[in-house]
């Protein structure tokens, strides 16, 4: 692989790797390696292998990963449309699973465009608890919002603000924080040859100020006993170990939890630490229990990451957790006399933002408690908010929200439209096929899949609707692909109009 390395980076990485540095420099002539990681909020990782087109090699340090083979293209294939697997780099699944979310966990991840780590992150939590994924960018922020939707995600709330505001937010909440941080991106230079022409020598000094900043912010979101998982995928020391050891200097009640060694992970690089910064011994053996994949050592990319946990004893209140028990009901917003908001979905808004008494009154509520009820079989909990006439249903309630840039405040139902309902893409891809009342199976082997997935309308036999009682075979279908949810439809009469939305259709060839 003819790849050009600045020679500033060869030479700093000849210091930091001695001997190792010619195995280094020879993985740069391997091709980067690919990977999947199975969706479970969807399909098991065995009935995934069972239905799989593709040749899958577990990766070892995830459970639900797998290596994809040179010329094989999952993203040209109707499952990845109908989210039953994101493709990811290897080493990238690594972060999330040394961040050890079970269900029930209230889970932020700080820096999360463009979500395959919040996929990872929400499939571990299986619609129970709360994920709060925020980026920075707002442009970035709609393929974070895109990839949840896609991926069937119900309890994630997506912001696009700072971190130092979210902290004032939320304070001491979390139980588990990921910062998947801002790099100079050197472990990337393989997979993305493009990152180079971006990196100079003080490339860095810069990111480092950056993530220290995110850092402090994110340690006064962690409640004790909290664990809180940062990452990068670079080499540089100053963005690694040198970040952990000041971290630890100026929060005392934060330790490192030692990673294994397993998987070819390798120990914190401590010896540059120690002629740098003259780190005491104590610490220098905390930073040890960082981890680096080194692409020479692992199958995937450069990348670092420590385990910090904040010390004292983890409790989460029952309160909590009440919005996994509570049905959606109508929100005091659209009871009569008050005022409907005026935000729109897809651009972030401060929520409790004020209008003005000339703004109408929000839209009648009843159509989307009435298509709950004649369209779904299944028990929607959490907190209903509805921004102009977009509904959602959120895992926190809307004062949590308050003054923060809100992109999603959760699984998007749909819109309120003269008087109807109209149920929103989302709200399809989250559902399992038992949890609609009509249903169309489409198979991903005879082109009727792809045809739907470009926008065409179907001719379906009124034989192949499913419905569950006493439902009438016209109207809002749920549209499945080998069983799994990909959009919905409108039957009538033997036709099928398609209402999957312009903007995901498939564009392959």
């Amino acid at each position: 692989m003819a790849l050009h390395l600045p020679s500033p980076f060869q030479a700093k990485m000849k210091t930091l790797l001695g001997t190792n540095y010619d195995n280094f420099m020879k993985s740069y002539e391997q091709l980067p390696h690919a990977g999947l990681r199975v969706n479970t909020l969807k399909i098991s990782t065995d009935a995934f292998r069972d239905l799989s087109p593709f040749e899958l090699e577990p990766i070892p340090w995830c459970p639900t990963g797998y290596y994809t083979q040179e010329g094989e293209r999952p993203g040209r294939h109707p499952y990845y449309h109908a989210g039953l697997y994101y493709i990811q780099e290897p080493s990238a699944m690594a972060p999330v699973e040394l961040l050890d979310v079970t269900p029930g966990d209230l889970v932020l991840d700080l820096c999360a465009a463009p979500g395959g780590k919040s996929t990872q992150i929400a499939a571990k939590l299986q619609g129970e608890g709360l994920l709060v994924s925020n980026d920075l960018h707002p442009d970035r922020t709609k393929a974070l919002a895109k990839n949840l939707e896609m991926y069937g995600v119900r309890n994630a709330v997506v912001l696009n603000d700072d971190p130092e505001r979210i902290a004032g937010a939320f304070p001491e909440f979390f139980t588990k924080i990921l910062i998947d941080a801002p790099c100079s991106g050197e472990g990337m230079f393989r997979k993305d040859e493009s990152m180079l022409k971006y990196w100079d020598e003080s490339s860095p000094l810069k990111f480092a100020e950056m993530q220290q900043e995110i850092l402090d912010a994110a340690a006064r979101m962690l409640r004790p006993g909290g664990r809180m998982v940062y990452s990068t995928c670079t080499f540089s020391p100053e963005e690694n170990e040198a970040m952990i050891a000041r971290f630890l200097l100026d929060h005392r009640d934060y330790e490192v939890l030692p990673i294994d060694r397993t998987h070819g992970f390798s120990p914190g690089e401590t010896g540059w630490l120690a002629e740098q910064e003259g780190t005491d011994a104590e610490l220098l053996q905390q930073v040890a229990g960082t981890a680096r994949l080194w692409p020479h050592r692992v199958r995937g990319e450069g990348h670092f990451m420590a385990v910090l946990q904040r010390k004292g004893e983890l409790t989460v209140t029952e309160d909590e957790m009440k919005t996994s028990l509570e049905m959606v009901a109508e929100p005091e917003a659209t009871r009569p006399g008050k005022r409907g908001r005026a935000e729109r979905p897809g651009k972030a808004q401060r929520s409790g933002t004020k209008h003005t008494p000339a703004e109408s009154a929000a839209p009648s509520f009843q159509p989307f408690l009435e298509f709950i009820e004649t369209h779904l079989q299944v028990k929607l909990c959490g907190y209903s908010v509805i921004y102009g006439n977009h509904i959602y249903v959120s895992p926190l309630p809307e004062s949590r929200l308050k003054q923060l840039k809100v992109v999603r405040p959760g699984w998007y139902m749909g819109q309120l439209k003269n008087g109807r309902f109209v149920p929103g893409h989302p709200l399809a891809t989250a559902l399992h096929p038992h949890e609609c009342v009509r249903c169309v199976n489409l198979s991903s082997e005879d082109g009727e899949a792809v045809r739907y997935l470009k926008g065409e309308t179907l001719s379906i036999t009124e034989e192949r609707v499913r419905r569950g009682g006493d439902a009438e075979r016209k109207g809002y279908v749920l549209v499945c692909i080998d069983g799994y949810s990909a959009g919905w439809g409108k039957w009538q009469s033997g036709m099928l109009k398609n209402e999957y939305p312009a903007g995901w259709r498939w564009t392959s060839v």
